[in-house]
């Protein structure tokens, strides 16, 4: 781009307030507007972040030409319709996960953005955790040799959400699409796709609450004859943790979101001394919603014309193993999931 400011925009300000609050960290780019359906909530933000200007339809913040692109953070049902016009207007866009709840609007998005000349992320958020980053790089240099045996968990209590009255009880949406993604999307860009899934779930605590089941336990079947377990819950009566695990053949990470550390094994040999897993604490920063980091990456891709890592495809993708945990759970038998290519 030839100008040095990349004005910003927000849809959403319950998740999108920490976005506009990782626009505002980034030299380079403004905080140029704000949306929400909520004026009083819009007013509140504008007046903490500094924003010039307020909206509460997207639509006519979105045909404003000097507006160069958008956060979409708004409930998952609207994805579809809020990414086809932000792109249509000619805006890039950072569209928060899950990327749709349904394989058609999955579908119409990556048509869209196939169709579009525009920059096109998805907010897979774990991907810049520091934990979860670091754990990947110790894998891929091969410090605990080749992996065996992965699993993730996405453990958080919805109950005050559901309390207040929430989006996020529509029938169309589940635990594990609209939370468990998290758990789901970490496992892929660690060990790859799924080939195939057998899931399990329970509706026990939240049975008046959601249409769909609370709890969900999966295995996996990934690339390389890696195996691996996913777990779901938005009724569970403990502190939010995404505590994830990776064996590998000559080692061991155990690492989550919420904890100032993580613990590797590593097999050595020293003198004296029999084959054995040494643990080693290694001190992280915790920031399990590092949106300032993930919209770094994003003004930079605008900027200098960077490829996207998060691509609508990997969105889409991650949405697709999740859809499978929940058939097989519904159905009682292994699912391949249906991926987009």
């Amino acid at each position: 781009m030839e100008k040095k400011i990349l004005n910003v925009g927000v849809i959403g300000l319950g998740m999108g307030k920490v976005h506009a609050e990782g626009v505002k960290k980034t030299e380079g780019a403004c905080l140029y507007a704000i949306c929400d359906i909520n004026a009083d909530r819009a007013n509140e933000v504008a007046k903490e972040l500094s924003v010039p200007r307020i909206f509460t339809d997207y639509r006519q913040m979105i045909a404003d030409p000097a507006l160069d692109a958008v956060i979409i953070a708004s409930p998952d049902q609207n994805h579809r319709e809020m990414v086809v016009n932000s792109l249509n207007a000619g805006k890039h866009i950072l569209c928060e996960k899950p990327l749709a709840l349904t394989r058609e609007d999955c579908e119409a998005i990556v048509d869209a953005v196939r169709k579009s000349d525009r920059k096109f992320m998805v907010g897979q958020i774990c991907r810049y955790t520091p934990g979860f980053k670091q754990a990947k790089e110790i894998i891929e240099s091969g410090a605990i040799g080749e992996l065996t045996f992965v699993e993730s968990e996405y453990a958080h209590d919805y109950t005050e959400i559901y309390a207040k009255g929430s989006w996020r009880s529509d029938p169309v949406r589940n635990g594990v699409v609209g939370g468990g993604c998290h758990a789901v999307d970490l496992l892929r860009w660690v060990a790859g796709d799924p080939e195939q899934v057998m899931a399990y779930s329970t509706h026990k605590t939240f049975a008046k609450v959601t249409p769909y089941d609370d709890t969900h336990i999966a295995v996996l079947k990934f690339p390389n004859g890696v195996i691996g377990k996913v777990f779901v819950s938005i009724s569970c009566k403990r502190d939010y943790t995404m505590r994830s695990v990776f064996y590998g053949t000559n080692g061991t990470i155990i690492v989550d979101n919420t904890s100032p550390t993580m613990t590797v094994f590593r097999q050595d040999v020293f003198p004296g001394m029999d084959r054995h897993a040494m643990p080693i604490t290694v001190p992280v920063d915790i920031n399990n919603h590092n949106a300032a980091g993930e919209f770094r990456e994003f003004y930079d891709i605008i900027v200098n014309d960077k490829p996207v890592k998060t691509t609508v495809l990997e969105g889409a993708n991650t949405i697709a193993a999740c859809m499978a945990i929940v058939d097989s759970a519904n159905n009682g038998t292994p699912v391949t999931p249906v991926y987009f290519r």
